[in-house]
């Protein structure tokens, strides 16, 4: 019988920690390390995750050195950063050591869109050591582009797509209420833009990339805008709070054009406690054409543990792909893993 699949997680935050839990309930897998810093070395992982370890081997959290050595896993699941600049020399330093990567950094789901030369360079470092590295989850890596790719699909020609994700901020932690300006005034808010202290949205310059490559649109130009969102009522959410007059979340839009015409619409609005003022959250898809197509989910598909999900569903498909770079537009299409991970491992 094959070895169990052996994944190494890099980053035990939200994300890195909702991995580790999916994983603990998978057949055919086994987490073999947990690189973390600070106060967090030298604790066992189920103590950690309050979780009973049963008859599974204590997984002591350690420093990387000591975690990623040559091929002491299949793959690592990097739940660190945004961006592929911060990504990066994590990103090369497993690649070197002969195990492949996916990482949740949003920008990493199609980095050749902002970070080109980042990009060949991952992608030659991969190729050299026989391994591959895949950026994915939620948004960007499906909802706003793989998903309308597909149901691009169906159609004999396409003139124009909207991709729109109505989503609520209530779930996640500190740090994404600091990056969307929740709480702060108006003021503030338009401050910290200008400064560049507010990322709000990271991911529809890799959208839109995707889906232009995928169907075989050239985007000339690219375009993005942040607004803040106002509260009329005081609305709490775990981790944040915003007084009546205050910043709930950010509005996002996305343009992107070709042959001087807009061709991709992204619209992504994000707060705090929406419901509060009667928005509903959703997923949205339109696409002109022939035949038009629409898609509607709703509510929403949850943000944290589709990116948790997806991290997780792609690791065979990872392990099963040529070296290199990847994008989800390379790879299977991704699938819930319900059986034994090892019946998908070539």
């Amino acid at each position: 019988m094959k070895e169990n699949v052996k994944v190494i997680i890099w980053g035990l935050g939200a994300m890195g920690s909702g991995m580790a839990e999916m994983l603990l309930n998978k057949k055919g897998v086994d987490i073999v390390g947990v690189v973390a810093r600070g106060k967090k070395i030298g604790t066992n992982m189920y103590d950690y995750l309050n979780i009973e370890k049963g008859n599974r081997q204590d997984i002591i959290l350690k420093p990387l050195d000591e975690v990623i050595t040559e091929k002491a896993a299949d793959i690592v699941l990097l739940c660190t950063d945004s961006f592929t600049k911060d990504a990066f020399e994590k990103i090369k330093f497993c690649l070197e050591k002969k195990i492949n990567v996916i990482s949740s950094a949003e920008e990493m789901a199609y980095p050749k869109a902002q970070e080109p030369e980042l990009a060949e360079e991952i992608d030659k470092i991969a190729r050299e050591n026989g391994v591959s590295v895949l950026g994915t989850g939620i948004n960007p890596g499906l909802i706003m582009d793989l998903l309308a790719v597909c149901l691009t699909g169906c159609m004999t020609d396409v003139d124009y797509i909207e991709c729109k994700r109505v989503n609520s901020l209530s779930p996640f932690g500190p740090k994404v209420m600091e990056e969307q300006g929740v709480g702060i005034t108006e003021k503030e808010f338009l401050k910290g833009m200008e400064e560049g202290k507010l990322s709000g949205h990271v991911g529809f310059a890799e959208s839109v990339g995707m889906i232009s490559e995928a169907i075989g649109w050239e985007v000339e130009k690219f375009e993005q805008q942040m607004k803040p969102i106002l509260t009329t009522v005081d609305r709490k959410s775990p981790y944040g709070f915003a007084k009546a007059g205050d910043v709930a979340g950010v509005n996002m839009t996305g343009q992107g054009y070709v042959d001087g015409k807009l061709k991709i619409d992204m619209i992504h609005p994000q707060q705090i406690e929406p419901e509060m003022e009667g928005t509903h959250t959703g997923d949205y898809i339109t696409i002109k054409g022939t035949p038009e197509v629409n898609m509607s989910i709703k509510p929403e598909v949850d943000g944290g543990l589709g990116t948790i999900a997806m991290c997780v569903n792609m690791i065979p498909h990872v392990i099963n792909a040529k070296p290199g770079l990847k994008t989800m537009l390379d790879l299977p299409v991704p699938r819930a893993i319900m059986g034994d991970m090892r019946d998908l491992v070539e």
